[in-house]
């Protein structure tokens, strides 16, 4: 799994069939690791599954201290079979998290609606992206910083929105949100293609984390502009 790969310049015949073979893996864990999501975010909704509600604030820094666990666990484990295990583990994680927020957008009368309108659009831009990741010839490695200080405001921008309660705020947050991930898929796509990207789980990772952001912040501005109550 763990390879020695050429420079991202070299496009032998050899080079770029492993090239694929590292995409084509990526693209089937990705598809596997939306089961035990949608199973995570089934059985939160099912158990009214409630993450520090009473202290948001907690429940992000204890959030993000799991999160940053599997990401260790999944980087120690990437070059065997129990790195794909660890990712599943990390999927279901981010499936219950996800349930608080679909139980709320299931609330509405249109809920089922909007979380299937959120996943179509998840959907279509990453097909958008991908497609553009494959056949651009433009080299899009250098939005890399942009992204990444993007990332950081918008995280700052969330944990004061914690205190501030600003719906307003939470669509710009969310709107900027989906541009940004949805432009990390376009980055995470061709630096696999680029050969910048060897390891199929820690790509799907990568890969699967934009798609979470993406629907994440779709259903949320949905949620905010289009919630309907009988």
């Amino acid at each position: 799994m763990n390879q020695s790969f050429p420079s991202v310049y070299d496009t032998s015949a050899d080079t770029l069939a492993v090239r694929h073979r590292v995409l084509r893996n990526t693209y089937w864990l990705l598809a596997l690791s939306m089961i035990p999501t949608v199973l995570g975010a089934w059985m939160g909704v099912q158990m009214n599954f409630a993450f520090f509600a009473g202290s948001p604030f907690i429940g992000m820094l204890v959030f993000m201290a799991v999160a940053f666990g599997f990401f260790y666990a999944i980087e120690k484990t990437k070059n065997s079979a129990a790195g794909v295990a660890v990712l599943l583990g990390f999927t279901f994680f981010m499936g219950l998290m996800l349930s608080g927020l679909i139980g709320r957008i299931l609330n509405f009368s249109n809920g089922a609606s909007l979380v299937m309108t959120a996943f179509g659009g998840t959907a279509i831009i990453f097909a958008v992206m991908a497609t553009i990741a494959t056949t651009s010839k433009r080299d899009f490695s250098g939005m890399s910083s942009w992204l990444f200080a993007g990332v950081i405001v918008l995280l700052l921008a969330s944990v004061a929105n914690i205190f501030l309660q600003l719906t307003i705020l939470q669509l710009v947050v969310s709107a900027i949100a989906v541009l940004i991930f949805s432009a990390y898929i376009l980055f995470d796509v061709q630096r696999i293609i680029n050969g910048g990207e060897t390891n199929y789980i820690t790509a799907t990772l990568a890969i699967y984390l934009d798609l979470y952001n993406v629907f994440v912040n779709l259903l949320s501005i949905l949620g905010i502009v289009g919630g309907e109550r009988d």
